[in-house]
């Protein structure tokens, strides 16, 4: 068994578990440790804990200190300074004409590097950009190209629901999420009504997913050549949540209601969506 504390360096972000060095510490605090972008400080959101070693994905490191008032005034001048960086940056990319857009601006707490995230359509020569920069912050400099679901995680904003991003929230990691998910939950494959803000598929498709799946077992499609007590038909309406099909009997045109116990499904329906729609419904699913 090793003991650890989990640490996380942004407010919705992957834990990381380091070797408390034999010092009880409170979730809550902030530790100084020693990370692959090298010195960091990060929040406790795990306190004191045992686990077994082969729940380790790595070499457990051991916390530097708990962070002290020195500590803390750094952080606050580390922001500063990332607020001047990201003015900096942006007239160097306007000098030099990039199609590129900033999103964010971090400062490792040791200064020893700045990372630039942006945002661009294509491929871009950021070469002389990074030399522009290294000779006014006399430090190393990374320029970091993200998607626009990283871009949405990092600046924030509120979904059509009315509430903060998700993944601004609570959300860690991001889960794939596919057109399938919005047909099997009957939704409407418009991409305005299932897209965020960032342009691609709402992540909450994923919550009611598995809910759905085992709903849907046993339900013919919409369009599905049926044999009812009332005679044979074609599906035109379901309800998933309730279980209850429609169907339009072909000799008499009359629309009737039964559950799936109720038919058996003699052809079953295929999707009449164009291969240029699915084109554009596929995109949405790119990070």
């Amino acid at each position: 068994m090793a003991e650890i504390i989990g640490v996380r360096f942004k407010r919705v972000g992957k834990i990381y578990y380091f070797s408390p060095n034999d010092t009880e510490i409170n979730v809550g605090e902030k530790v100084i440790v020693e990370t692959s972008r090298g010195v960091e400080c990060g929040d406790v959101v795990l306190g004191n804990r045992k686990i077994k070693d082969e729940e380790l994905t790595a070499p457990l490191k051991s916390i530097i200190r708990i962070a002290t008032k020195k500590d803390l005034d750094k952080i606050e001048q580390n922001k500063k300074n990332e607020a001047e960086a990201f003015k900096i940056c942006e007239e160097k990319i306007a000098k030099h004409r990039l199609n590129m857009n900033l999103v964010d601006v971090e400062c490792t707490f040791d200064n020893n590097k700045l990372l630039f995230y942006f945002t661009s359509e294509n491929r871009v020569d950021f070469r002389e950009l990074v030399k522009d920069l290294a000779s006014v912050f006399r430090t190393r400099i990374e320029l970091r190209q993200i998607g626009v679901r990283d871009e949405a995680k990092m600046l924030g904003g509120l979904g059509i629901c009315g509430r903060p991003f998700c993944c601004k929230s609570f959300l860690g990691d991001f889960q794939p999420v596919s057109i399938k998910m919005a047909k099997d939950q009957s939704l409407s494959l418009n991409p305005s009504k299932i897209s965020g803000t960032c342009g691609r598929l709402m992540c909450c498709l994923k919550y009611e997913q598995d809910g759905y799946e085992e709903l849907n077992k046993g339900l013919p499609k919409v369009g599905a050549y049926v044999e009812t007590p009332d005679g044979k038909g074609n599906v035109v309406d379901i309800n998933i949540l309730t279980g209850k099909i429609r169907v339009k009997n072909s000799d008499t045109d009359a629309v009737n209601t039964f559950t799936k116990d109720d038919i058996k499904v003699l052809k079953d329906g295929i999707s009449n969506i164009d291969k240029e729609e699915l084109k554009e419904l596929k995109e949405l699913e790119d990070k």
